[in-house]
């Protein structure tokens, strides 16, 4: 009997180990925490509904989208989404609803270029880019990981087109610090139009990309790797 107990005893050792072993090993290796399963997701809502991920074209559907990271046409030369939609945590919608209200009075309006991002996309950038000054890093995350950053620009609302700025977006010239002078004045005006209009509702401009800009309470919200599919 004592013989069978051990045995026992001795296999549900072996699978808690088993079971430590297998954590250990798909634990962030920078020690970040990291909601990467949708039931964690579910009740980080339950617990406050800010925390959802929200769709930004049903919050404000004039808001235009131009999901890059869907397509070819970015930094990696290939296609990292598997569906070209747009989310933000709800605050994040919120603000961005009340700034395509303000932009519409003077016939602008936003266009999307990227918003939340899962972290195994932010790895991946950060193994394909050669300047890494330009993508964020997996030991931190990036706050598009967090559903609060966002990356955009100004379109005329009569025809669509994009107004003019210092540099595409992606780019990784010096022009494209929002604090870069040797433009045409046209240029910094419209630049300016945007940081002013962001920062009135909650946004800063990143130091290095004019059209990055990050809600104000992200410290506030989880690093996520969930898929569009699963949101």
């Amino acid at each position: 009997m004592n013989c069978i107990i051990y045995k026992r005893i001795t296999a549900i050792s072996i699978l808690l180990v088993l079971c430590y072993c297998s954590y250990a090993q798909i634990a962030n290796p920078y020690g970040l925490k990291i909601i990467n399963d949708r039931s964690e997701y579910l009740k980080s809502i339950y617990s406050d509904s800010n925390n959802r991920l929200v769709e930004i074209v049903k919050y404000e559907p004039d808001i235009k989208l131009d999901i890059r990271y869907a397509t070819t046409n970015n930094f990696t030369g290939i296609s990292v989404y598997e569906e070209a939609r747009a989310f933000v945590r709800l605050p994040v919608a919120l603000a961005l609803k009340a700034v395509q209200k303000e932009l519409n009075k003077k016939g602008l309006g936003l266009k999307i270029y990227d918003a939340y991002r899962p972290y195994a996309v932010t790895i991946k950038f950060f193994e394909i880019s050669k300047d890494k000054n330009f993508v964020a890093s997996p030991k931190t995350g990036s706050r598009h990981n967090r559903g609060c950053a966002v990356d955009l620009t100004l379109v005329n609302i009569r025809n669509g087109k994009e107004l003019k700025m210092p540099t595409p977006f992606d780019s990784f010239k010096p022009e494209a610090h929002p604090d870069f002078t040797k433009l045409p004045q046209k240029i910094i005006a419209n630049r300016a139009i945007l940081t002013r209009v962001m920062k009135d509702n909650g946004f800063e401009v990143l130091y290095n990309e004019w059209w990055h800009f990050d809600f104000k309470d992200w410290k506030n919200y989880d690093l996520m790797d969930i898929s569009f599919k699963q949101l």
